[in-house]
Order: C-alpha cells, then sequence, then structure tokens
C-alpha cells in the first residue's frame, strides 16, 4: 500500500489498545517507510468520549509531555466513555523540532480539510477531520506559543453557527480554568484543527500553553490542570490525573479578540527587536512597543514601535533576529463575549 493512512484502533472496543496509525511515505533512505504516530484509545462503557492531541506544531511541548505522561498513568478502569490520546500528531516535525513536517513542509494546522490521497500532512488532516473528529463528542487540541514565540496562557474556541454547541464549546472552556480565552471567527472553511471540528460536528477546543520551544513549571502545571478540569467537567473521571496540587476553584475568565492586522507590530526590514512591555501588559494606542535595532548600521538609532491599538499584549517575538514579514508583537481587545 503506498498511500492513505491505516488506523489499528476498533473505537468500539472495550479496555486499552496501543498502536499507531501509519502513513505509507518513500523516501531516499527507505522506499517502503512509514510515518508511524502513536495512539492510545481508552473505553470503558457508555459514556463522554474525548480526543486529546498534541505536536500539531512539532516545536510546542507542553502537550506532547503531558500528553505522554497521560498515556502512561490513564486506565480504562478509571474512566466513564472513551479517551482517545494522539501525542505527537505531526509526528516528523516533533522529531525534527520543527513547526511543520521535513517531509512535505506541511503544517498541520493551516492543512484542514486534507486530501486522502495528497501528502503526508494532507492524509493526516483528512483522517482527523473526517474519520477520528467525528468520533468524539469533544476535540481537546494543544498549543503553544512554538519556538520563536513568546504567548500569553490561553484557551481558544471557534465560533460555531450551531447554537448548542456554541454554547457547550463556551461553558467547557471556562471550566478549564484559564485566566483568558479567545473566541476564534475564521468561518467555516478555517483550515485548522478547529475548523475542522467545527465541520466534524464536535466540540472543538484548542489554546496556547506555553511557548519558546521550551516548557517550565508554571506552563506545565497550568497545561496539566486545564486537561484534569476538562475531564472532570466531561465527567470522564473523578479526580485529577496531572495535577501534582489540588485544583483550586476557576477564577474569573477574560474573553479576548484578535481579528485586525493592525493589533500587529510586522517587521518591514531585517533587524533586531527589543520588546518593551512583558505579556500581559495593559497598553494603549501609542505607548512604546519597543525599538527596532540595526546592527548592520550601527550609526542608526534604534526605531521606536508604537502600538496602534490597545488592549493585552498576547505574544511577541522571542527571536531577537527578524526578517521582513515577522510578527513582533500583539495585543489583543478585551471582550464580554
Amino acid at each position: 500500500m503506498h498511500s492513505g493512512l491505516v488506523n489499528p484502533i476498533d473505537f468500539s472496543r472495550e479496555g486499552r489498545q496501543a498502536g499507531h496509525l501509519t502513513i505509507p511515505y518513500s523516501i531516499d533512505r527507505s522506499p517502503y517507510y512509514q510515518i508511524r504516530m502513536p495512539i492510545l484509545h481508552l473505553k470503558n462503557g457508555e459514556g463522554p468520549s474525548l480526543l486529546l492531541m498534541a505536536g500539531n506544531h512539532g516545536d510546542e511541548y507542553e502537550g506532547e509531555l503531558q500528553l505522554g505522561r497521560l498515556m502512561r498513568r490513564l486506565r480504562a478502569e478509571e474512566i466513564r466513555g472513551a479517551v482517545t490520546i494522539l501525542p505527537m500528531a505531526n509526528l516528523p516535525a516533533v522529531m525534527a523540532a520543527r513547526r511543520c513536517s521535513p517531509f512535505d513542509g506541511g503544517n498541520l494546522n493551516r492543512a484542514f480539510p486534507g486530501d486522502s490521497m495528497g501528502t503526508p500532512t494532507a492524509r493526516l488532516a483528512h483522517f482527523l477531520e473526517h474519520e477520528l473528529f467525528p468520533r468524539h463528542d469533544v476535540v481537546l487540541d494543544l498549543h503553544s506559543g512554538g519556538t520563536s514565540m513568546a504567548h500569553l496562557p490561553c484557551t481558544l474556541i471557534e465560533r460555531q453557527a450551531d447554537a448548542a454547541r456554541f454554547e457547550r464549546s463556551v461553558s467547557l472552556m471556562r471550566a478549564m480554568g484559564a485566566s483568558y480565552a479567545f473566541i476564534a471567527d475564521n468561518g467555516p472553511t478555517a483550515p485548522t484543527s478547529m475548523g475542522g471540528a467545527g465541520r466534524a460536528g464536535t466540540v472543538g477546543l484548542s489554546g496556547e500553553f506555553g511557548g519558546g520551544g521550551t516548557v517550565t513549571p508554571e506552563s506545565m502545571a497550568f497545561t496539566a490542570a486545564a486537561i484534569d478540569r476538562l475531564f472532570i467537567a466531561l465527567g470522564i473521571v473523578e479526580r485529577p490525573i496531572l495535577s501534582r496540587a489540588p485544583l483550586p476553584e476557576p477564577g474569573p475568565l477574560q474573553l479576548l479578540s484578535l481579528s485586525r492586522h493592525s493589533q500587529g507590530i510586522y517587521a518591514n526590514r531585517r533587524g533586531w527587536f527589543e520588546p518593551a512591555v512583558a505579556l500581559g501588559a495593559i497598553v494603549s494606542t501609542g505607548d512604546i512597543a519597543g525599538w527596532y535595532h540595526d546592527l548592520e548600521r550601527l550609526e542608526q538609532p534604534e526605531e521606536e514601535l508604537r502600538f496602534a491599538e490597545s488592549g493585552i499584549v498576547i505574544s511577541h517575538r522571542l527571536h531577537c533576529d527578524s526578517q521582513a514579514g515577522d510578527c513582533l508583537i500583539q495585543v489583543a481587545e478585551p471582550i464580554s463575549s
């Protein structure tokens, strides 16, 4: 077999099933090579079904590490319903420590709805949207800022035309306990996992759980707590599985909107970026966002960068060396719904 995707899981079967999704992909080193993504499925009677996935982008590690840990810890007899775990969805990108697959350049989170006969990334996106997502009531896709960006920890959902599903999405997002959350409005044809989840008729949840191509005690604890809270809110388990400390009651949630180009500052030439404000800072139009240096022309003073819009700083570039087109810093608009 030279195309498609092979799935070893029988979703109707009770108990624990561990295996690999495999995508045949001939390469120079190995003509019958298979890309093998680990997958675990647990089922215990009737109840809600949850898909947890990470590694959509390879250099976003909180989800990958916590889902790997969850695969080792969670037992079928501890749950009610079904849980599927896909900790390294875009496995080639994970193993290359890159955002996109080194095999086909594929950005999985821009590849939906995919193509069953296309490149490996397109085949995986097609399988997720058409086969895996529809088998679950809820999909949680864990992200972070990746190697180049620091990101304010937050959760995210897509706005849905289905009012009941949207209300359920908001409720579960609130239950995850983040201080900040986005309601994205990318439309019904969005090429993202959340767009795919919406088209598949399931509740899609996501978020940014860290950044910088690394993990911290704080980002790992935030990720663990969000997963545990979702499990408990769905009624799949009765106690936390990943969190090392008791879960406090969720605090207030600030909803955010990022919908305009003017909410970001972008490089228009090569330079070296120095941010002036931290993640979570509340800024006003005209405030200093940072400075852009030119190390190739040291006689030139650094360029002062100012925000075009007010809001909350949600991300900034971590790589000081920047190229034209790079996003240097972003603010989000606080909203009420």
